[in-house]
């Protein structure tokens, strides 16, 4: 897993203490009894626990001072990753230490994402923890057209100490490789473990041959606990974290809007979705997500104007289509105007909704179920090219054609026309041989007429209208460049396991 590139600072919230409050269930019982303060620590500042539980062999290296220079020279750059990262470290720190990892692996989110829980790469990891699609999959991580669970701070967070401790014990316990295969890949590690045995190398992370990305991985870790030992030998400062949980799990029972919690919370709608990150959407459903992150004092602050209010908690709900139709017609059924329907569900241009697909659409005024559990769970997007309907024709095959050649004829693949005709790749046709071929209708045209002259239509007479037949592609150099169509120019974030 790569890092990412960091979004806007986070805004933070002092936490404190509350009173009960009337949510569904008590917020003091929403709190994870292994996240209460340990009034026996020594450390009252985090960031002095988490010294005290490095546990890693040191590298030390020409990479290593490179990333420390690199850090040093951006004060503005660490104080705003620092700062995301006071929101998460406590958490992540606990669940380090409940599992009794080096506590260097609560730093790895500031090298993948610079603790940015909306970064992405170029390779479609996201989240804090950067997880690939597939790789989120295999660790149980949700992803749907509703929420997407590599975002969410606690599931993330699980997952990743999952991950690296299964890891862990693949590299018999070499954290070390361990972290290389987190960022490679496991597969590319064991290729590369084997390469050193059969030639008799050492077996450790500085020996092996291995990516750039990944060679630069771990010293960019060893540098920011570098820096995290001793800051000030790097000019730099960092902001105090209080060793104390910092947010607390409230239950949802509602559909509600991301908006309207965030209001309710007394949060802005930025701050609300850096506590809660995996919801890609403008309405949290109860089906989906079963509970929201927020600060201590924030929580009670929503809890006693949840009670007060007595409105509609959500103007959004999930539409499954009932047939493909073109996003301008499912707009009208739901009475959204189409640049609003393409917009909230990331519609692109000149696609098809197909039958079966969720989108979300306005929620009536008297509509105050929620979407079910098993819609909100498995919510799915498809969309098809907007092209016409290809038609079937039967065409018989020349005097020493090849399936590629009437492929290329016919614009279309070998592999369809095999397809289509139950043939292998590499079958011989024979001259006559019926071919099937779906080819897509050409345009009507309109034969002109020409003026009156001697042989033309008589005044008067109906004009015929003649529709051009599909005719396959041109097969010499100057019928193809006469035929050949004018193209429109069409406008327009590290290698994953």
């Amino acid at each position: 897993m790569a890092a990412a590139s960091a979004a806007s600072d986070a805004a933070t919230t002092p936490a404190a203490a509350i009173d009960d409050g009337p949510v569904q269930a008590k917020l003091e019982d929403s709190l994870d009894p292994d996240a209460k303060v340990d009034l026996g620590a020594p450390a009252s500042d985090l960031w002095m626990r988490m010294r005290t539980g490095f546990a890693m062999p040191t590298l030390d290296n020409d990479d290593v001072h490179k990333a420390e220079a690199w850090y040093a020279a951006r004060p503005d750059y660490v104080q705003r990753m620092t700062a995301r990262g006071s929101l998460y470290l406590y958490h992540i720190v606990q669940e380090v230490e409940k599992r009794h990892m080096p506590m260097e692996l609560a730093l790895l989110p500031f090298v993948e994402s610079a603790f940015n829980p909306q970064a992405n790469s170029v390779a479609k990891a996201g989240g804090l923890w950067q997880f690939m699609p597939v790789t989120g999959k295999d660790y149980a991580l949700k992803q749907n057209i509703f929420r997407d669970d590599r975002r969410d701070v606690l599931a993330s967070t699980r997952a990743a100490l999952d991950y690296l401790g299964r890891l862990n014990k693949m590299f018999d316990g070499d954290w070390q490789l361990a972290l290389a295969a987190y960022n490679w890949g496991p597969g590319n590690v064991l290729k590369a473990v084997d390469r050193n045995r059969r030639a008799g190398l050492a077996i450790n992370f500085e020996s092996l041959h291995l990516p750039s990305e990944t060679s630069y991985y771990l010293p960019k870790l060893q540098a920011v606990k570098n820096i995290v030992l001793d800051p000030a030998h790097y000019g730099l400062e960092l902001p105090t974290i209080e060793n104390h949980p910092y947010f607390l799990s409230v239950d949802i029972e509602h559909d509600i809007d991301v908006a309207l919690a965030a209001r309710l919370a007394g949060m802005s709608e930025e701050s609300f979705r850096q506590f809660n990150p995996q919801m890609t959407k403008p309405v949290i459903l109860a089906g989906a997500v079963d509970q929201v992150l927020l600060p201590f004092d924030n929580a009670s602050t929503f809890a006693a104007n949840l009670a007060q209010h007595h409105g509609q908690l959500a103007s959004w709900t999930a539409w499954v289509v009932p047939s493909t139709m073109r996003p301008a017609d499912a707009a009208k059924k739901v009475a959204m105007s189409e640049a609003q329907l393409r917009e909230v569900n990331l519609i692109p241009p000149r696609m098809l909704i197909k039958k079966g697909s969720t989108l979300l659409v306005p929620r009536g005024a008297h509509q105050t179920e929620n979407v079910s559990d098993y819609l909100a769970d498995n919510a799915a997007l498809n969309l098809a090219p907007d092209a016409p309907a290809k038609r079937r024709t039967t065409i018989k095959a020349r005097k020493g054609d090849t399936l590629a050649s009437v492929a290329k004829r016919y614009r279309v693949s070998t592999d369809e026309l095999a397809d289509w005709n139950k043939l292998g790749g590499r079958t011989s046709l024979r001259s006559g041989q019926s071919l099937v071929v779906y080819v897509a209708p050409a345009p009507a045209t309109r034969q002109k007429v020409a003026s009156a002259r001697p042989g033309a239509p008589a005044a008067g007479k109906k004009k015929v209208e003649k529709v051009a037949a599909a005719k396959p592609a041109p097969t010499t150099k100057a019928a193809a460049a006469a035929h050949r169509p004018v193209q429109q120019a069409l406008d327009k974030p590290p290698v994953r396991r």
